[in-house]
Formats: structure tokens, C-alpha cells, sequence
């Protein structure tokens, strides 16, 4: 049987927040190293209603061990 681990995703406590106001390149920039350490994003949702590109999600990766 396949085993996960969660990841709970929130640009708002990611190195203090570095993603307020940022683009989406740096957004996928991000992402995509999540991707390199084998983290597949289930779920994500971004909030654009203060005027800065904040998102919340979860991501997933199988156990190896």
C-alpha cells in the first residue's frame, strides 16, 4: 500500500511572506522547486483581493521508506 506525505502551502509564512506583491514567474519559480523535491500540489487557492498574489494549498509526496 502507497504511503503520502502532506505539505501545507501558504505564501504568507514562506521566508516571512516573500511572495506579497510578487509575479506569477517567481510564484512558479517556487512551485517548480517543490515539484524538484518530489511534492505534487493536490490543491491550490490563490486570494487576489487585497491587491497582492497570496495562495494557500496542499501538496503531496509518496514515502519511500
Amino acid at each position: 500500500m502507497k504511503k503520502w506525505e502532506y505539505k501545507v502551502i501558504d505564501s504568507t509564512n514562506i521566508a516571512g511572506g516573500i511572495f506579497r506583491g510578487k509575479k506569477f514567474r517567481e510564484i512558479e519559480k517556487f512551485l517548480n522547486g517543490l515539484g524538484q523535491e518530489g511534492w505534487e500540489i493536490v490543491n491550490l487557492d490563490f486570494n487576489d483581493v487585497t491587491g497582492q498574489m497570496d495562495f494557500v494549498g496542499v501538496a503531496k509526496r509518496e514515502l519511500t521508506s
